[in-house]
């Protein structure tokens, strides 16, 4: 009985562990660092170091579309069912590895230096009050839909100078394709698949005229933006539709995650809270630890390319490596008194994963980090005594390993 147990509590995708991972995250760190689930049919990293030195490996490739071809056949679906869905994996640069990663990231980095980001600013804070304008009136609000939902999308939307009508159908064709890259979030596989590849091939057809009506009459939104920059010969219209389209969706899922998960933590702790009304010179920091203590990110996978001796165990070419991002936050080699939400931590001495490390560090960072401050400071600003609401409780999101966040988050001020 008590291996049973032992074995369902190491289980990555038991509803228990997915609910409240970080004591999963824990007894992993200490007892089985470098595992092998026989669940999910990979390794599992989840010590700091171990994270970041995978995540700067070179023989662990970024090149997910293999493994997303490995976790498909697995689940008995033909490569063609998602055909789109894969190819288009296959072109972003976040699926590539040296050369090839780095050339379409120096053309889309342009559109994210420090000035550039400054300048999207009062955009952002322009989304965020036109949401929060509507709401002037109530006391009570599901934060998630009514504002975490519509901020995001719409500044990444206004940023790639698509319209709000066509943004709508862009994050109902993405949530097609998330629904099935997400381990566990799909029941009926086929279906799920067929919804993936058609709204994958909806959004490819939509950014490349997109693309090519930037290229006639170029503009300030991101897309001219990487078309502008001409390196060995400037990325073909594929690359640039396959990387916008991952802009969307990195600039959507991530940021709406992380706003949830972070205004959950700071209302259900109040001292910190009101240590940041009190203070708030510490928003920066209180913004690090958010993103450090619930990041909307907890795995991110890699393909073994060559074999690895790690701690006694070999990964071997081919397996696939999850790369635990929030657990390597949670570990006390790398943070003092790791479990407890520390809105004073100095963000310099951060050490945290949550946008990754090396060479696949998140392009988005800057971009997030704004959205967010901004986000919290309006937030706080216009909602005095902002706290849960009782009388409906906040549900997580259900589902599998790679995004964590709230379907409702109710409040009251």
């Amino acid at each position: 009985m008590a291996s049973a147990a032992r074995k369902l509590q190491l289980n990555p995708v038991d509803p228990e562990n997915l609910l409240d991972p970080v004591p999963f995250y824990k007894e992993l760190r200490e007892s089985d660092p470098v595992h092998w689930s026989e669940a999910v049919h990979a390794w599992f990293l989840t010590r700091h170091d171990d994270v970041m030195n995978g995540l700067r490996d070179s023989r662990l490739s970024a090149d997910r579309a293999k493994v997303l071809e490995h976790q498909f056949q697995m689940m008995g679906l033909s490569p063609e069912s998602i055909r789109e869905v894969t190819e288009t994996f296959k072109r972003q640069m976040a699926c590539k590895d040296g050369a090839a990663h780095l050339r379409p990231r120096r053309q889309t980095a342009a559109a994210f230096a420090p000035q550039v980001l400054d300048s999207w600013r009062p955009l952002i804070h322009r989304t965020l009050v036109t949401q929060l304008d509507k709401l002037r009136h109530q006391r009570q609000v599901d934060l998630v839909p009514e504002v975490f939902y519509q901020m995001p999308p719409l500044v990444i939307a206004e940023l790639l100078g698509i319209t709000a009508e066509d943004r709508e159908r862009l994050q109902q064709w993405g949530e097609a394709v998330t629904k099935l890259t997400s381990t566990g979030a799909a029941t009926n596989l086929m279906e799920a698949a067929r919804q993936a590849n058609e709204g994958q091939a909806k959004i490819n057809g939509f950014l490349t005229a997109l693309v090519e009506e930037r290229r006639r009459a170029p503009g300030d939104d991101l897309i001219s933006h990487m078309l502008r920059v001409q390196d060995q010969g400037g990325m073909p219209t594929e690359e640039v539709v396959a990387n916008a389209g991952l802009l969307v969706a990195a600039g959507h899922l991530t940021t709406t995650d992380q706003l949830s998960n972070g205004m959950y933590e700071l209302l259900t702790h109040p001292d910190q809270l009101a240590l940041l009304r009190k203070d708030p010179t510490l928003l920066k920091s209180a913004i690090e630890e958010m993103m450090r203590f619930a990041p909307p990110v907890p795995f991110i996978h890699r393909i073994a390319v060559d074999n690895i001796e790690l701690r006694g165990r070999t990964i071997r070419k081919g397996d696939i490596v999850f790369l635990g991002l929030a657990a390597a936050n949670h570990d006390p080699a790398a943070f003092p008194d790791a479990d407890r939400f520390d809105i004073t931590r100095d963000p310099h001495q951060q050490k945290s994963m949550s946008f990754g490390f090396g060479p696949h560090h998140c392009l988005g960072a800057g971009l997030a980090r704004r959205e967010l401050e901004i986000a919290f400071e309006e937030l706080l600003h216009r909602m005095p005594e902002l706290r849960l609401d009782e009388t409906s409780p906040p549900r997580i999101k259900s589902g599998g390993l790679m995004f964590r966040g709230f379907e409702s988050l109710c409040v009251r001020w």
